[in-house]
C-alpha cells in the first residue's frame, strides 16, 4: 500500500502570516531595500543622524524654531549654488567661479541700486542678465573652443573677484532697498485669523505634503507601467509616511515663528522645476547622457556643445542668484564675500551623491549634502567649536562621501 507523503508534508506558510515573521519580514524588506538604493537613501540617513546627534549635543537648541528658519537663511545661497553644480558635475565639468560671480553680482548690484538709486526689481534683472553672459561666455569657451572647464573657471574666479575689488574699490557698499534685502531676510505675510502659528506657511505646508504624496505616486505608477523596478508596497509607504512627518515636521517650526522665508519659497521651486528638468525633461536626459558615455551621447544625436553651453549659461543665472541673496541678508556688497562658496557647492553635490567620473545625481541629492554641510556648521557653531576643526571636520565628511561613492560603485559592479 503506497503512502501518501505530500499529505502528511505540512505546506509552508506564507510569508509574513505569523506576528513574528511579520516583524522580520519587514525587518528584512527595510534592510534590502535600503542596499539595493544605497545611494539614494545613504545621505538621507546620514542627515537624520547628524540631526537627531546635533539635537542631543546642544540640549534641543538646534531644532528650536527661530535657529532652524536661521538654517535656512544661511545656507539658502550655498543650495542655490549647489543645483547649478550637481547639473555641472553630472554633465562631466567642473564651476570653480561661482563664488567670485556671486561677490561679482552682488557689488553691480549695490553699484545700482545704493549708487545709481536704480529701482531694485530692475537691478535684479540686469543683475541675472550679468549672471547669465558670465556664463554663456565661460560655457562658450568649454564647449565651442574645447578648453577644459577647470581652466577656464579658475580664470573666471581670478577675473571676477578682481572685477569686483575695482566696482568696490575695496570697500563695502550698503545698505540696500527694503525691497531688496527681503530676497534675503523677509518672510512670508501674515494673513487670516490670529493664531498661535502661522498661518500661511501652514497652508503651504498642507499643499507640499499633497504634492509629494502625489508626484511619488505618480512616479511609482509610472515605473510599474513601464515594467521598472520599483520599491515593495510597504517599503514604499513607510517612504511615504517618513516624507510626510519631515515636511510636517519642518512646517510647524517655521509657523511657529515667523513663518517661512521668501527665499525659502524660491527654493522650493528651484528644486520642484530643476527636478521636473532632470528626471522628465529631454534636456536634463541629455545632461546625464554626455556625463555618463559622451561618446555614446554623440552617436544617438546629443548635441553636446550646445547642452554643454546651456549648463554653465544656466550656472552663472544661479551664480547671480545666490549673489543677490547673499547680498540682501547682509545688506551690503563687500569684497570678501562668496570666498570659498564654490568649494561648499562642490561639496554638497559630491556629498549628496554626484559622481567624480559624471553622469550620476540628483538635485535633491545636491539639496541634502548642502544641508549635511549646514547642519554641521550650525550645530558645531552652537557648541563652538573652533573654525580651525569645523574645517577638518567638514573636509572628512567629504572624504568620507566621496569614499562611499566609490565603494558603491565597486560593490555594485562586483
Amino acid at each position: 500500500m503506497s503512502t501518501d507523503v505530500t499529505a502528511k508534508t505540512p505546506a509552508p506558510a506564507p510569508p509574513g502570516k505569523s506576528g513574528s515573521a511579520t516583524g522580520g519580514g519587514l525587518l528584512q524588506l527595510v534592510l534590502g531595500g535600503l542596499r539595493r538604493n544605497m545611494r539614494q537613501y545613504g545621505m538621507l540617513i546620514a542627515l537624520g543622524l547628524i540631526v537627531i546627534l546635533f539635537e542631543v549635543w546642544t540640549g534641543g537648541d538646534l531644532l528650536l524654531p527661530r535657529n532652524v528658519s536661521n538654517l535656512v537663511l544661511q545656507n539658502s545661497y550655498i543650495l542655490i549654488l549647489a543645483i547649478g553644480m550637481m547639473l555641472v558635475i553630472i554633465a562631466g565639468h567642473i564651476d570653480l567661479s561661482v563664488g567670485s560671480l556671486t561677490a561679482f553680482v552682488g557689488a553691480f548690484a549695490a553699484v545700482l541700486t545704493v549708487q545709481h538709486s536704480v529701482a531694485w526689481p530692475l537691478a535684479l534683472v540686469l543683475c541675472l542678465l550679468v549672471g547669465a553672459v558670465a556664463g554663456s561666455v565661460q560655457g562658450y569657451l568649454i564647449a565651442y573652443l574645447g578648453i577644459p572647464s577647470f581652466i577656464v573657471t579658475l580664470a573666471g574666479m581670478l577675473l571676477f573677484r578682481g572685477l569686483t575689488e575695482i566696482l568696490l574699490k575695496g570697500q563695502t557698499l550698503g545698505p540696500f532697498p527694503d525691497g531688496l534685502q527681503k530676497l534675503g531676510n523677509g518672510f512670508l505675510p501674515e494673513v487670516g485669523p490670529t493664531t498661535n502659528y502661522h498661518n500661511l506657511t501652514l497652508l503651504l505646508g498642507l499643499v507640499m505634503i499633497a504634492a509629494v504624496v502625489w508626484q511619488e505616486v505618480r512616479d511609482r505608477r509610472r515605473q510599474r507601467e513601464f515594467s521598472l523596478d520599483v520599491v515593495p508596497a510597504r517599503l514604499f509607504a513607510l517612504k511615504l509616511v517618513a516624507l510626510v512627518a519631515a515636511i510636517l515636521a519642518l512646517t510647524m517650526l517655521l509657523a511657529s515663528y515667523q513663518g517661512a522665508p521668501i527665499i525659502l519659497i524660491i527654493l522650493g521651486v528651484l528644486v520642484v522645476g530643476y527636478g521636473y528638468v532632470m528626471r522628465n525633461a529631454v534636456f536634463g536626459r541629455h545632461i546625464y547622457a554626455i556625463g555618463g558615455n559622451l561618446p555614446a551621447a554623440k552617436l544617438s544625436g546629443v548635441k553636446d556643445k550646445r547642452v554643454t553651453f546651456q549648463v554653465f549659461l544656466n550656472m552663472g543665472v544661479l551664480a547671480a542668484l545666490a549673489g543677490l541673496v547673499v547680498a540682501a541678508r547682509l545688506n551690503a556688497a563687500s569684497p570678501k564675500a562668496g570666498v570659498n562658496f564654490e568649494l561648499e557647492a562642490i561639496a554638497s553635490s559630491f556629498i549628496g551623491g554626484a559622481s567624480m567620473s559624471g553622469g550620476v545625481g540628483t538635485v535633491l541629492g545636491a539639496i541634502i549634502g548642502g544641508l549635511v554641510l549646514g547642519v554641521l556648521n550650525n550645530g558645531m557653531n552652537l557648541l563652538s567649536v573652533g573654525t580651525d576643526w569645523q574645517q577638518v571636520i567638514k573636509g572628512l565628511a567629504l572624504l568620507v562621501a566621496v569614499g562611499f561613492d566609490v565603494w558603491n560603485k565597486r560593490k555594485s559592479g562586483s
